[in-house]
């Protein structure tokens, strides 16, 4: 490979961090999604199959990976490792391990659709029931068309436990906070499980304390390894931290480039200004692992 194709392929794989970074603000409820520990389908038969789906490699410039959810189905700009990521609710790239090189590089666009009458019986489910059908719509659809072929298996990593500090924690309880600085929705209803930044701090809005660690296990957040939530903390919060992400060029809610400067507030200062801590131990992860993957034939 000579030195600008590795410039090049170097760049688009900062484009996806950046880009699957992104996708962690303006579309919080995919978070949500990544909480499950992956279950492998066990058969296909008795699942909801997508009505039309597509795939192709991607052609020209990049502007946006990962995975867009619709009520009828899905469009995406992903890898194969991606993809499995997202229909295996994991929470980061490395829990996906033995993929191919191709399926960590190579890029395709994909759109799927329902029909009528699995979109009608999709909205009679509850949120989290509704979460696991699309998932394992989205494993059947890997099996179908990339022909993979997985097996779950658990590894003891390093991971941060997310735990209470010394003190109560400098958190507002999202049920009972009235301010007239929360984002609202349409409805005029606060928002939840809202993230974002503003001039240097992040401002958290009906977050949990597992939202909150799961964010904090995405690439882009810059400790690389998972995070587990164990403060005990059942509720939602509302709270601000000095704190920005150390990958440049993530642009968020409008504001100029969030470059980290040199003397920010690292991320363990940040969360001990709020009374929380991140302490060092060793945990299982749930991984995927690939037994087998083909391209598949573009359509």
């Amino acid at each position: 490979m000579n030195t600008r194709s590795a410039s090049a392929l170097n760049f688009a794989r900062r484009l996806l961090l950046l880009a699957a970074a992104s996708l962690a603000f303006v579309r919080p409820m995919l978070l949500a999604q990544t909480n499950a520990a992956p279950v492998a389908v066990s058969s296909t038969s008795a699942i909801p199959a997508f009505d039309v789906a597509t795939i192709k490699p991607h052609q020209g410039m990049l502007r946006m990976t990962g995975v867009e959810y619709q009520p009828d189905g899905f469009s995406a700009t992903v890898t194969l490792s991606m993809m499995v990521q997202s229909a295996y609710g994991l929470r980061s790239a490395d829990q996906v391990s033995s993929a191919p090189d191709w399926a960590k590089t190579d890029l395709f666009d994909m759109q799927a659709k329902m029909s009528e009458t699995d979109i009608a019986e999709m909205q009679k489910l509850s949120p989290a029931d509704r979460n696991a059908r699309r998932k394992q719509m989205l494993q059947a659809l890997l099996a179908d068309r990339f022909k993979l072929k997985v097996h779950s298996a658990t590894k003891q990593d390093p991971i941060y436990d997310l735990v209470i500090a010394k003190g109560t924690p400098k958190l507002k309880d999202a049920a009972t906070d009235t301010s007239d600085q929360l984002k609202r929705g349409s409805d005029g209803e606060p928002l939840h499980g809202f993230l974002s930044w503003v001039t240097g701090k992040a401002i958290a809005q009906g977050y949990s304390m597992k939202n909150l660690a799961d964010f904090l296990s995405q690439p882009m957040a810059g400790l690389g390894r998972p995070v587990i939530d164990k403060t005990g903390l059942a509720g939602t919060y509302n709270f601000t931290f000095d704190w920005t992400p150390p990958h440049p060029g993530v642009r968020l809610s409008g504001e100029k480039d969030s470059a980290t400067p040199e003397d920010a507030p690292s991320i363990f200062a940040a969360l001990g200004d709020i009374g929380l801590k991140l302490q060092p131990s060793t945990g299982p992860i749930d991984t995927i692992v690939i037994d087998h993957a083909d391209k598949p034939t573009a359509d």
